[in-house]
């Protein structure tokens, strides 16, 4: 079983910056790729981007040059620092696990709010 805490979401202005935090336990944090997803109202869920347990990284076109997914084995948190932030980034972002030997993303946190307005 795997749990999974988010933080660092809020307010912030286009343009500007913020650092989510996933901080996972309950298992053995290099057995899994994690990844960050997000949820605007209205919208579907959607992968903004992924980290294996080797650094391997993937973006959604997006957020790429803008996003930087990471990961410390040492803390089992994996981290997504966000810049040049846009309105449309505006959702509730989730951290997932998935299984190296899985296709499923099977462990969701509750979910951090990010706001981009003026």
């Amino acid at each position: 079983q795997v749990q999974l805490v988010e933080s660092g979401g809020g307010l912030v202005q286009p343009g500007g910056s913020l650092r989510l935090s996933c901080a996972a336990s309950g298992t053995i944090f290099n057995l899994y790729y994690m990844g960050w997803f997000r949820q605007a109202p209205g919208k579907q869920r959607e992968l903004v981007a992924t980290i294996s347990s080797a650094g391997t990284t993937n973006y959604a076109d997006s957020v790429k040059g803008r996003f930087t997914i990471s990961r410390t084995g040492a803390k089992n948190t994996v981290y997504l620092r966000m810049t040049s932030l846009k309105p449309e980034d505006t959702a509730v972002y989730y951290c997932s696990a998935r299984r190296f030997d899985s296709a499923e993303w099977s462990y969701w946190g509750q979910g951090t709010q990010v706001t981009v307005s003026s």
